[in-house]
């Protein structure tokens, strides 16, 4: 029995004329900052909880089993769920934010969403860098989750309209080399501010998310809005054909405008895509939509974004070398996203899965391993051995860098058809960011109570989704985006969804 399909062109897609262009190139440059956006955040929250005036004045409790507990555990010193909810909060906001997120989008466009979100960002790392108490620092996290809800909402969706169909998968993952580009530039900056006497570096860190925020809110000021959207919600043909001429390098466009239509005719029919989304025939995008966010968490990726120097003082680093340790780790993702972005259109999104998969798995169980057998819960791993987890977080990390980071992105943003994308695009970073709120608040607690065993723990979940990915996800390399249909009705599991439900609303009319 066949497990799935390599999608081919359709005979419109053949017929689609054009190029890469400076224009559309610029435009998804710009767009992609949302990516900084929410990397840089990652990369920086994990930073400033590690930093003892940071700690010291927002958390002295945590600061005071840090410093001058002794015989507490290894796994258990930063254990607190107020210092959970100062990285977590951020994450239920942008939850709630989604699906405010989803009827702008779609109402008024991709473009609009962005500059909501980098306005947000704005404002919210101003009040992080100012904060003198707890409640305007959670305050400033929430107004970043605004952001990136908004951010994480539309700038996928923006770069997979913009994007030719033959490199939509490179266009998108511009959003993940982004996010990594981000989460670097926040280990780097961390990693300087440490050295700033009078222990207010913490304070540059939070507000130098003002700057990605500018520039994406200010760039997006001249965006052109997409072909897709402006038939959508304006219908205006004329003006979407010469943006399709603009971003195609060609006149010659009818082909993608009439198909365009086509969709967006289709799309005007439904009025509450939330309702539409939950039928039988979109079953499959509704299926993805929910599990490639959650596996995308599960792999253990935020325990390393979140909390690398709290992890790499956990095995024995000072709390210089952890932060060092993070620009480590944040320059290997970054180099092997880049490196996705270059093969994901010609290797295809099961193979990079698969191979990511593994990495990730053998990786996990080998640090697993080394912890549980030479950190236990008082000790200090020897030089080599830290330096040997090291290593295998980072092979870890490119792993899921080649993979699941920018695939968890690119393949929901995709697959679904013009009449359902917004509210099912809501419904994977809504996913994405509960589960990512989940993790974030109860991480700390799993590290004291599972011990090494956290990399065992989503290790397994590793091997599931790997399995999920080479069962049940249709390869969708170099199919345009409004001819994605095709791919289910040839799966060997989800036809008898979509093709029993086309009969169906056939023997209706």
């Amino acid at each position: 029995m066949a497990v799935g399909i390599a999608a081919t062109p359709s005979e419109n897609s053949a017929n689609y004329k054009g190029r890469i262009t400076w224009f559309v190139v610029l435009s998804c440059m710009v767009a992609s900052t949302g990516g900084i956006i929410f990397g840089y955040d990652i990369g920086i929250s994990g930073g400033v909880i590690s930093m003892e005036p940071f700690l010291k004045k927002f958390f002295p409790d945590v600061y005071t089993k840090m410093t001058q507990v002794t015989e507490i555990s290894n796994y258990c010193k930063f254990d607190s769920q107020l210092l959970t909810s100062f990285t977590s909060s951020l994450y239920i906001a942008g939850l709630i934010a989604s699906f405010f997120a989803s009827p702008v989008t779609r109402t008024y466009g991709r473009r609009p969403s962005i500059i909501v979100g980098g306005i947000a960002f704005l404002i919210g790392s101003a009040l992080g860098g100012a904060a003198t108490n707890i409640y305007v620092l959670i305050l400033g996290r929430v107004l970043l989750g605004v952001g990136v809800g908004f951010a994480n909402q539309s700038v996928p969706l923006y770069l997979s309209e913009m994007a030719p169909a033959k490199y939509r998968g490179s266009f998108n993952i511009a959003f993940q080399l982004c996010v990594g580009i981000g989460v670097l530039s926040a280990s780097l900056l961390n990693y300087g501010v440490l050295k700033i006497k009078g222990g207010w570096g913490w304070r540059i860190s939070l507000a130098m998310a003002a700057a990605p925020a500018t520039f994406l809110t200010v760039g997006a000021l001249f965006l052109p809005e997409t072909a897709n959207s402006l038939i959508q919600h304006g219908n205006d043909h004329q003006k979407a054909k010469q943006i399709l001429q603009l971003v195609r390098g060609t006149t010659d466009v009818q082909a993608e405008l009439d198909d365009l239509i086509k969709a967006s005719d289709k799309s005007k029919a439904v009025k509450h895509p939330f309702k539409q989304i939950i039928k039988r025939k979109y079953r499959p995008q509704l299926v993805m939509s929910i599990a490639i966010p959650f596996f995308q968490q599960v792999t253990g990726i935020n325990v390393i974004s979140f909390y690398a120097p709290i992890l790499f003082q956990t095995i024995g680093l000072g709390a210089s070398a952890s932060l060092m340790s993070a620009v480590v780790t944040g320059a290997v993702g970054t180099s092997a996203t880049f490196l996705a972005l270059l093969i994901v259109d010609k290797v295809g999104r099961r193979a990079m899965f698969s191979f990511g998969g593994i990495i990730m798995f053998v990786s996990q169980m080998f640090i697993g391993g080394i912890m549980a057998a030479k950190l236990g819960d008082q000790g200090v791993l020897s030089k080599g051995y830290g330096l040997l987890v090291l290593v295998l977080i980072c092979i870890y990390v490119a792993g899921f860098s080649l993979s699941w980071g920018p695939l968890g992105w690119l393949v929901p943003s995709e697959i679904f058809p013009l009449e359902i994308r917004s509210a099912a695009q809501s419904i994977t970073v809504a996913v994405g960011l509960i589960f990512t709120f989940i993790i974030a608040q109860t991480f700390l607690v799993m590290l004291c109570h599972f011990k090494s065993g956290i990399f065992f723990f989503f290790g397994v979940w590793v091997v599931i989704m790997t399995g999920f990915v080479y069962l049940l996800l249709p390869e969708t390399r170099n199919l345009p985006i409004e001819s994605m249909e095709k791919i289910w009705r040839d799966h060997w599991f989800w036809k008898r969804f979509v093709c029993d439900e086309q009969d169906y609303e056939k023997g209706e009319t």
